[in-house]
């Protein structure tokens, strides 16, 4: 009888042990979670869903998000069969003392400029900084330029010297939906950085900064979703940005 139950249970692990490759096959990493995570999602929730009803979205719709160091805005987009639609615009604390420009050495106090992808293993529900994700700096684009660094995060707490600091009831709406899209199905989510709005008059009125060939290379994929109001696959050839529909 003792030998029976043994291989019941036996049975019953390798089972769900095969049931989690399956769903990990099938949805990617699993979506991390923590007491304070859960409980936040659980208190902004009914909120969100409303707000969401009310603009047409359903509750864990694809996320996109932009963010403009200039003028301290982080953008949320939430997408549906007609593409993806501006859901709010929150401003951003701070993102350190350096100015405009990307990070290129750890230590240098500035946040990243570029295209990056958030994927569910980068969400930190057990964050120093309330809650938080990744960017996944560097990224190929940082790597070829040998750009250093690690760990440059969006988070609460409104303290930052590199990363993109939020307040709490921000990070709140931000951390939820982008856990909801996940849990969805999206594979990963798309945060693309600028410097700043990047018009035809900003782009002349920087026209003498040293990056302004870096800037011009973030504009063509600005213009791009701009244009279709879906991002674009960003790929590195040749030390570049390029840009795919």
């Amino acid at each position: 009888m003792l030998e029976g139950g043994r291989m019941l249970l036996f049975r019953l692990i390798i089972s769900i042990l095969l049931w989690w490759g399956v769903v990990a096959g099938c949805y990617g990493d699993p979506v991390p979670s923590s007491q304070r995570s859960r409980s936040v999602i659980s208190q902004v929730k009914p909120g969100l869903a409303a707000e969401l009803s009310q603009d047409g979205f359903a509750w864990g719709a694809p996320v996109f998000m932009r963010i403009f160091k200039k003028e301290k805005k982080l953008e949320l987009w939430l997408g549906d069969h007609r593409g993806f639609r501006l859901f709010k615009s929150y401003t951003i604390c701070t993102y350190g003392g350096q100015g405009l420009g990307p990070k290129t050495v750890q230590g240098d106090g500035k946040a990243p400029e570029g295209f990056y992808y958030v994927a569910p293993r980068q969400l930190n529900p057990y964050s120093d900084y309330y809650l938080a994700f990744n960017l996944g700096y560097p990224n190929a684009y940082d790597r070829v330029h040998r750009r250093t660094g690690s760990a440059l995060m969006v988070h609460g707490y409104c303290v930052s010297i590199g990363c993109f600091a939020m307040t709490n009831k921000q990070m709140s709406e931000i951390y939820t939906l982008a856990d909801a899209a996940l849990r969805n199905g999206q594979t990963f989510f798309r945060v693309h950085i600028f410097p700043f709005r990047m018009t035809k008059s900003n782009m002349k009125k920087n026209a003498s900064s040293p990056w302004i060939v870096f800037w011009r290379n973030l504009k063509r994929g600005y213009d791009m979703f701009e244009e279709r109001h879906s991002p674009p696959n960003v790929v590195v050839r040749d030390r570049s940005y390029c840009f795919e529909p």
